[in-house]
């Protein structure tokens, strides 16, 4: 079934109407009519199968026929990611969201190319919403990760609630691989961690700065590998690998 996304606050009712976008898309896109089966996801791990009840110009009507929940991953990752250039972001969101991140903060750093101007905040953040919601419609996830405000690296680091896991990808001689990073983390806590975050910087890398500020923050050191890695082929890498990892069963 075409899958469709209406926040909580539109969904509690056994009669639901679609958003405009959406409405459009079933009727004139998919060419919906009365009678049709779709699925409504809320972003908060509810699923409903509904019936279309009515189908006008540019309105639809669903009637709700079962509600289902879905349990969150059993671990919870946030990407914090230096902007890259032209629309390397928008893969990255796409990404991102298909490996079931928890959130996503963009990072303004000292070398980043784009630099976002305080008007161009607001309407950059709708369009970066509706991305993670589009690849969240097509990968079948129900839990839609936020998108933060953008942040300066300095800020970040200063003000960011912890994680258990803090990582920092990094081309630095002292950085660590991952198994080995959480061997010292089972040795300091006795456990697995199952939150972690991620940092990711540009191209160029953090400025000398801000890999200080990361480090006095407590973020680690993450190789990811003897090659230099574009921004959004590490941020997909890094996930991967650290979702395999937070999802692997305590020994």
């Amino acid at each position: 079934m075409h899958r469709f996304y209406l926040p909580p606050s539109q969904t509690k009712s056994s009669s639901i109407t679609l958003s405009d976008s959406e409405a459009h898309h079933l009727l004139h896109v998919l060419r919906g009519k009365e009678g049709d089966r779709v699925t409504v996801f809320d972003g908060c791990g509810q699923e409903l199968t509904c019936a279309v009840a009515k189908a006008e110009k540019s309105r639809v009507t669903l009637k709700v026929l079962q509600r289902t929940a879905t349990a969150p991953l059993p671990y919870q990752i946030t990407l914090a990611q230096a902007v890259p250039k032209a629309r390397n972001m928008d893969l990255i969101l796409q990404k991102a969201t298909e490996l079931g991140v928890h959130g996503i903060v963009p990072l303004l750093s000292a070398r980043t190319v784009v630099q976002l101007e305080a008007d161009d905040i607001a309407t950059k953040l709708e369009r970066w919403q509706q991305i993670v919601i589009e690849a969240a419609k097509q990968c079948g996830a129900n839990w839609l990760p936020k998108v933060e405000s953008p942040q300066k690296p300095a800020e970040f680091f200063h003000s960011a609630s912890r994680a258990q896991l803090n990582l920092i990808g990094s081309l630095q001689p002292d950085s660590r691989q991952l198994p080995n990073i959480l061997d010292d983390y089972r040795e300091e806590h006795g456990s697995r961690p199952k939150q972690g975050t991620i940092v990711i910087g540009p191209e160029g890398d953090f400025t000398p700065a801000e890999l200080a500020d990361a480090r006095s923050a407590g973020f680690r050191p993450l190789t990811l590998g003897p090659l230099v890695l574009r921004s959004e082929t590490a941020a997909i890498y890094a996930l991967s690998i650290l979702a395999y990892e937070l999802q692997q069963p305590a020994s």
